[in-house]
């Protein structure tokens, strides 16, 4: 059984197992709930195919270890925390220029024009800080979004935790770790592998062969 609340030395661990998602949105509306969240929900559902299937993924900031929001940031106002957790934008610093928004690899930040501010996923730090699970991992009933240590992880689940990620030639680690069946596999390679960037024949020279 997993804790209810964890002390600093046993480390827990935010996980994702998009496989056990059912779409249930209990976790969009628990986020609302989280004491720096102003009411706001900052996690969102996608879709997988729409058509074919009913599939849901819940998507949550990822935690970058060096994240790519808080480098395109002109005003300084994004912050990681000395535990990692990249936190909302500093509202006397934020300039709503949403430069963070188009950066993110994993799509997570939102600018919200009520507070003229970005604001994201905090892994509600208000109860992480004190050993609790964050709200959104907290209410979810099939477990797709966990919180506990990687001992216990090992024990109760299956499949293996992975907190690398490719995106074409950009490799990003994160703090918030994804469940694989295979570690062997290596990163998670979020594009298909006959994808092509427009970078490596910015002029459709070998396309047409000249």
């Amino acid at each position: 059984m997993k804790a209810a609340r964890y002390a600093v030395g046993e480390r827990p661990v935010f996980v994702i197992d998009q496989s056990r998602c059912i779409g249930c949105e209990a976790c969009v509306q628990a986020c609302q709930e989280c004491g720096t969240h102003r009411g706001q929900s900052l996690i969102h559902l996608e879709r997988i195919d729409r058509v074919a299937s009913t599939q849901t993924a819940p998507m949550v900031c990822m935690h970058c270890k060096d994240p790519t929001c808080a480098q395109v940031c002109p005003a300084d106002a994004i912050k990681q925390n000395e535990l990692g957790v990249v936190q909302s934008a500093l509202k006397p610093r934020c300039i709503g220029c949403s430069n963070c928004v188009l950066a993110c690899p994993f799509g997570v930040p939102k600018y919200m024009a009520d507070f003229d501010q970005m604001m994201k996923c905090d892994m509600c730090f208000d109860r992480t800080a004190e050993g609790y699970a964050p709200m959104c991992a907290s209410v979810c009933p099939s477990e797709a979004l966990w919180y506990g240590t990687a001992e216990e992880f090992k024990e109760y689940r299956r499949g293996s935790l992975v907190d690398d990620w490719l995106f074409g030639r950009q490799q990003v680690s994160t703090k918030v770790f994804a469940v694989v069946d295979d570690l062997a596999a290596g990163p998670i390679d979020v594009a298909p592998s006959t994808y092509k960037s427009w970078l490596d024949d910015p002029f459709d020279l070998e396309e047409n062969g000249t």
